[in-house]
């Protein structure tokens, strides 16, 4: 177990560590920051870098395990109606529990923080039972997800301009650290039972339907709620003189990140103790070893999440704001770019989808080119977010055309690509997201009553643009093969998977 924590340790290090660089040096070359504002990123790095290790490391040995236990248990039942409610509320439960999901309410001006959780985590529960009965009666997930986007179309046109963004990045929000590795996992628990050749790809796309359910239900929220205030407040930074005051800094907040872990997480370990309680599925060695992997994970979260919102938001907000106020602003857009190539890799949610996609392919489709793409993908649309803030484009002219695509490109791409793509644009999105970069693009909002049309909507950016890129990965990989073997690619994999499916 040392040894594992070493390695995801490693991994975070080299995850994080290219972002550390290019801050610091954006920090001395083109936007000076107070040095207590530095100290501030540098020890939240540290605590970043810990804390991923520990959530990596926990993932593996509890939510991941717990997910696919559960969708397996699920399936066995037969009964629809159970079925239902059960998966109504883990999408509500796990949802409450994202940390992503705190730090956009936290960010959104006009809007009460407990109704913007609550009405994402019901839009998550009821589209994580379609996305498990779409799994059971083996609906295509093209169609599904072409529909869906169709009604988000429609009914955007009702809701508030300062909505639209909001929402959007609401279904980037709400697929994070949390959310991710259950629910992957319960898809794969949840296509394990069949026997069918397409159970294989159909473990994928969880994610992605329940990335569709917070952006229609935050838009029917902004047609109802209709609220009068929405003008961005920017948070106070503290002052910071000495390394004491860093220090006391993270020690003054960490209690407050453990009492908001400790309140999302403890529904998902209740649900633990009730599921060991009714199918007694776990020996006592193995119903131990998922409370301490549930003891890191918890860990892992609280140190993340002081990290990023203690050390990373500040620093985010005062590089956009001191390049805005500079006449190299328009740097932002490449300096976004090169922030979000390296950026993607410190995503802890990054390493489930990778680990699912290497388990679920069995090597086939290699995990390092998947990050590639991905990683080229979220460098686009950092970009893109970053010319939206300096010029004040609606968000309408990317994600509508972007997601038209990204649905044409599914009935080209290989089945399996599609669930792949969908799901990445949902693990892209993550903590580090949210509480660095949207942050960057509001301290470089310099109208305060722009930011929810102009700054919002970098999220639902970083959510769309992997999807194409993976898409594009899929059918270029397709290509690369003689007809007959492009054909067969899905079946050989899937034959190799069921053959290995009882090790998994």
């Amino acid at each position: 177990m040392r040894e594992k924590l070493k390695k995801t340790t490693r991994e975070a290090l080299s995850s994080v560590l290219p972002v550390a660089v290019i801050v610091f040096l954006m920090s001395v070359i083109i936007s000076p920051m107070p040095v207590g504002t530095l100290m501030l990123f540098l020890f939240g790095t540290a605590l970043l870098v810990a804390g991923m290790g520990l959530f990596t490391m926990g993932a593996d040995m509890s939510m991941i395990t717990m997910g696919e236990d559960i969708g397996i248990s699920m399936t066995k039942t037969k009964k629809i109606g159970i079925i239902g409610v059960i998966s109504f509320a883990m999408g509500v439960i796990v949802t409450i529990a994202e940390p992503d999901l705190q730090v956009l309410a936290q960010l959104t001006p006009g809007i009460p923080n407990i109704v913007l959780v609550l009405t994402v985590a019901c839009g998550v529960g009821i589209f994580l039972l379609l996305a498990i009965f779409r799994i059971l009666f083996r609906i295509n997930l093209s169609f599904l997800l072409a529909a869906c986007y169709i009604v988000i179309i429609v009914v955007s046109i009702f809701a508030p301009d300062n909505f639209i963004a909001v929402a959007f990045d609401s279904g980037g929000v709400t697929t994070g650290p949390i959310t991710v590795p259950f629910i992957m996992a319960m898809g794969l628990g949840l296509a394990s039972i069949r026997s069918d050749r397409e159970s294989m790809e159909d473990s994928f796309g969880l994610v992605a339907l329940c990335s569709v359910g917070p952006i229609l239900a935050v838009m029917i929220l902004g047609i109802c709620f209709r609220p009068n205030g929405t003008n961005y407040t920017q948070p106070v930074i503290p002052e910071i003189i000495t390394s004491r005051d860093v220090t006391m800094e993270f020690i003054r907040r960490i209690p407050h990140y453990f009492v908001e872990v400790m309140a999302a997480v403890w529904p998902i370990f209740a649900v633990l103790i009730i599921f060991q309680f009714l199918t007694r599925r776990y020996h006592k060695r193995q119903f131990t070893r998922l409370l301490i992997g549930f003891i890191y994970t918890f860990a892992g979260v609280v140190l993340f999440l002081t990290g990023v919102n203690v050390g990373y938001i500040p620093v985010g907000q005062s590089l956009g704001s001191g390049m805005a106020s500079t006449s190299l602003k328009w740097m932002l857009v490449p300096l976004g770019a090169l922030i979000g190539y390296f950026i993607v890799a410190a995503e802890p949610a990054i390493h489930v989808l990778k680990k699912q996609v290497d388990e679920v392919s069995l090597g086939a489709i290699p995990a390092n080119h998947v990050q590639r793409y991905l990683s080229i993908g979220v460098a686009a649309s950092l970009a893109i977010a970053m010319l939206r803030v300096l010029t004040g484009i609606s968000i309408y002219w990317f994600v509508i055309p972007g997601y038209v695509a990204a649905i044409t490109l599914t009935f080209f791409a290989p089945k399996i690509f599609v669930g792949i793509a969908f799901d990445s644009g949902g693990v892209a999105s993550g903590p580090m997201t949210s509480t660095f970069l949207l942050p960057l693009a509001i301290g470089a909002c310099k109208d305060p009553s722009r930011v929810m049309t102009d700054a919002f909507g970098l999220v639902a950016m970083v959510a769309m643009t992997p999807i194409l890129a993976i898409l594009i990965m899929g059918i270029m990989f397709k290509s690369k093969m003689v007809p007959e073997e492009a054909d067969e690619i899905d079946e050989e994999i899937i034959i190799e998977y069921e053959e290995e499916a009882p090790s998994l």
